[in-house]
């Protein structure tokens, strides 16, 4: 995530929890029990657009099930095509610097499940893990490799109700990471092993539907 999708979510939250007004944010039991389920995708699905060598084509959708009015568990499912290493932090000078691209392109593709936990009013805290299969492509983008990565993040955000709680958005931080990764090519190893397996902060965005 760069500085621009980080704005862009600020900016998301912003209008619409203003738009729509404090009257929308209390979710009531009532209402809860009602919509069992719920269906969400990431801001960053909306910007799969621009300059072609930064842009990481990811989509990422979340299938959840309301089991108690404080505990949900879900489906995860995502994909995205990284061309630098996923470790560098956001504030670093290196952060979207050419001189720190994979010589190629990752694609990773996975199916995980989560846990949330409502902490106080739409208060919460989530653990997402999502196993991982990797493709390396180089610059001409033929396969050069497989591997295997486990992904792990970390959440605390916000639940806001909207439309009599039958959407909401859910502006939030996570941490980032890989225990797991395996079979990395030379070249990308190179570049890989100069930087963490994990990334610490992320802003995000969550929106979605209930039924």
């Amino acid at each position: 995530m760069n500085k621009k999708h980080f704005l862009t979510a600020c900016l998301i939250t912003l209008f619409v929890s203003q738009a729509i007004g404090q009257t929308t944010t209390k979710m009531t039991t009532g209402l809860a029990r009602e919509r069992k389920f719920s269906l969400s995708t990431t801001f960053l699905v909306f910007m799969n657009f621009g300059e072609e060598k930064k842009n990481t084509r990811h989509y990422e959708f979340h299938l959840k099930y309301r089991l108690t009015d404080k505990d949900i568990v879900g489906v995860k499912a995502a994909t995205w095509k990284l061309f630098a290493p996923m470790g560098i932090p956001l504030w670093d000078s290196l952060f979207l610097d050419e001189s720190e691209f994979l010589p190629g392109r990752l694609r990773e593709s996975g199916l995980g499940i989560s846990y949330q936990r409502m902490l106080w009013k739409g208060l919460f805290a989530t653990i997402e893990v999502l196993p991982l299969y990797k493709t390396y492509l180089d610059k001409e983008n033929e396969k050069v490799g497989h591997g295997f990565k486990l992904y792990t993040s970390y959440h605390l955000g916000y639940h806001i109700a909207l439309f009599k709680n039958r959407m909401f958005i859910e502006p939030q931080l996570h941490c980032n990471y890989w225990p797991v990764d395996t079979n990395i090519p030379d070249g990308f190893r190179e570049m890989e092993r100069k930087w963490n397996n994990y990334f610490l902060f992320e802003p995000n965005v969550y929106i979605g539907f209930k039924f």
